[in-house]
């Protein structure tokens, strides 16, 4: 499978991710809305890691420079 994430859309997941990890810890989010945001958290930094978006497979949209 092809990759379709650039370098930018991939930090800016695992940033989001981190985001969510503080807002956790600095006890700003609770309950159910933290196991909803935990699970997008994680989908975010797998993509991020693998390089893949299930989601833009249907739209064929990349992020990635076509050169690199």
């Amino acid at each position: 499978m092809k990759k379709n994430m650039g370098s930018l859309d991939r930090t800016l997941r695992v940033a989001a991710a981190v985001l969510v990890v503080v807002l956790y810890f600095a006890g700003v989010i609770s309950g159910a809305v933290t196991v909803v945001l935990g699970v997008i958290a994680v989908v975010l930094v797998l993509t991020s890691f693998i390089g893949i978006c299930p989601a833009y497979l249907p739209f064929g949209l990349s992020t990635r420079r076509s050169g690199g």
